[in-house]
């Protein structure tokens, strides 16, 4: 079989056409997209122990890839909150080093699943798990900013959840009341922000219709709360000159360049260890890019190439570790506000990244002055953004099996690791559906004899799968044994496995034994295909498989006739 590959990223789609309104509209949301991504991406970065020009090295060269070979008309690609958990636990174990050479085994795996068309595959992984581990990553992320959110003095943060807790109780005494309060004050103009400006200007709007303090309120909540929140905090810093720290006086700032080329430490025993961290990375970004694609799709009415977008997203995670980067993957957020802000193509996300570099070169010594408090106040912010809390009061409402998969994931992400969260997650989800089918897999007994001589002849219709998780449904046909012949109607059964074939044989020698023979019909392709190939419909023997059930029971009407001849010429 010829296996081809197909490279099509939607920015080919340009060639149709492009026209200069959809380049202003794509611009326009470009601008706005990296307003949004500059304080994210430094806070990506640091709370997960890297420099912040590490994160917004990231969103440039990582944003500049997704978008160029995206699979997606409109994703935005960068530094994501969902690795914070994983990229701060490989930097503590590993150092740097190894995380760059974890993002670059990532990207290739990243790749390897777009090249080998996997990309629909991750739509399997069960909706429990993914809400298990995004609401156990949203706490994690959250537990991370205390630090900073309360200025706690803490040089070491243990990267496990109960040391870091109490590292975190211990240091509490210590607390900074001044980062504090400019932290508290920050979320709390995140969070209301553009819900206080639009329902105060629908209020005025009501009082007065032509008044302009409405349509001024309007184009300012337009403006993204984190960045005014970044604004307010550096000007209660600086004009109040409180005491707290920034990201010069921990980073000493951010350079004002061009990210140099740093080649990753290649070692074979280095890359062995950090084999299972970065197939969690790869997994954890095919996951969110994928399902930030799909949230795209439904808003603009597109539909995305998953395979294409695993491309995308393993080239960039394959060059952004050469200059420094952490691991890039679809950002709902940005995305979702490139999609309103009127962008509508690639352009819009390479845009985004120009913007950020614009920044860099320009801006980068006025980044010193930005409070640590202000960007754990943002984090805190994502972190309650990215939870799907209501599922946990809607656990009651769901079955055993799925709160337990919900709950499992979500402690053991928290507690223990994402790596052993999402093994345990899909396991769980496995066994259930493994359990399910089985339930699912029957066997019928058919009241079907019409004549005096078919007593003793069991009819039964066979439903489901006969599979490893379902073998036990041939014991229902062997006790009791039918004591002419056995009947069945395979119409019901959608696939067959080789544990399957194996129980079928088991039941089939056990009735040739007994002189019992057993009709078959309605086989489906697939399990024709097996039993032809596992010899099973050989063992069978010619005669006793047909098409309908009016076949079958004239060949069992001539099989019984046969041997009431037997009988007879026997007794006489």
């Amino acid at each position: 079989m010829k296996f081809t590959m197909r490279f099509n990223p939607k920015i080919y789609e340009l060639r149709r056409g492009y026209s200069a309104e959809q380049f202003l509209q794509d611009l326009g949301a470009g601008l706005t997209v990296s307003v949004v991504a500059l304080p994210l991406a430094m806070a990506f970065a640091i709370a997960s122990g890297l420099k912040p020009e590490a994160g917004l090295f990231t969103a440039i060269i990582g944003g500049l890839l997704i978008s160029l070979f995206s699979g997606s008309r409109v994703q935005i690609g960068g530094p994501a909150g969902a690795f914070i958990v994983i990229v701060y636990g490989i930097v503590h174990q590993y150092g740097v080093e190894g995380l760059l050479l974890a993002t670059l085994m990532s990207g290739v795996f990243l790749w390897l699943m777009g090249f080998l068309r996997l990309g629909g595959l991750v739509e399997f992984i069960p909706v429990a798990v993914i809400i298990g581990f995004t609401n156990g990553i949203a706490v994690l992320i959250g537990v991370s900013q205390i630090k900073d959110f309360l200025g706690l003095p803490l040089e070491d943060v243990p990267a496990d959840f109960f040391p870091l807790m109490q590292s975190l109780w211990q240091a509490l005494p210590q607390m900074n009341v001044q980062a504090f309060i400019v932290a508290l004050l920050c979320l709390a103009i995140v969070f209301l922000w553009q819900r206080v400006l639009v329902l105060s200007g629908r209020f005025l709007r009501n009082k007065d219709s032509q008044h302009p303090v409405p349509k001024l309120m309007r184009f300012l909540a337009h403006i993204p709360g984190s960045i005014v929140a970044l604004i307010v905090g550096v000007l209660l810093v600086q004009l109040g000159d409180l005491q707290v720290e920034t990201i010069g006086s921990r980073f000493g700032g951010i350079p004002q360049s061009l990210p140099a080329f740093t080649a990753p430490a290649f070692s074979l025993a280095l890359m062995s260890d950090l084999m299972m961290p970065a197939i969690t990375l790869a997994v954890l970004g095919a996951i969110e890019s994928l399902l930030c694609a799909r949230v795209a799709d439904n808003m603009i009415k597109d539909k995305h190439d998953p395979n294409q977008e695993l491309l995308a997203q393993g080239f960039a995670n394959m060059v952004v570790p050469f200059f420094g980067g952490m691991p890039a993957t679809g950002t709902i957020a940005r995305t979702v506000t490139n999609v309103k802000n009127g962008g509508r193509t690639p352009i819009a996300g390479m845009i985004h990244a120009l913007a950020l570099l614009v920044v860099v070169l320009a801006a980068a010594p006025l980044a010193q002055y930005i409070p640590l408090a202000t960007l754990a106040a943002i984090l805190m912010s994502v972190a309650w953004n990215m939870g799907a809390w209501r599922e946990f009061a809607r656990i009651p409402s769901h079955t055993l099996a799925y709160a337990a998969t919900l709950l499992s994931v979500f402690f053991l992400t928290v507690m223990v690791s994402l790596t052993v969260a999402v093994q345990v997650g899909i396991a769980l989800a496995c066994f259930t559906f493994i359990y399910r089918v089985s339930m699912l897999t029957v066997a019928e007994k058919q009241n079907l004899a019409q004549t005096p001589e078919e007593e003793g002849v069991s009819y039964y219709r066979l439903l489901g799968s006969v599979f490893f998780g379902s073998v036990n449904l041939t014991q229902k046909l062997l006790n009791p044994m039918a004591k002419k012949a056995l009947v069945l109607d395979f119409s019901g059964i959608i696939y067959v496995d080789s544990s399957g074939v194996v129980a079928l044989k088991e039941m089939l020698q056990a009735y040739q034994a007994q002189g019992v023979p057993i009709f078959i019909y309605g086989l489906r392709p697939q399990a024709k295909s097996i039993l032809w190939r596992s010899e099973w419909l050989r063992d069978l023997g010619e005669g006793y498989m047909h098409d309908s059930l009016e076949e079958t029971r004239q060949a069992v009407l001539a099989y019984l006739h046969q041997q009431a001849a037997v009988e007879a010429a026997a007794k006489g």
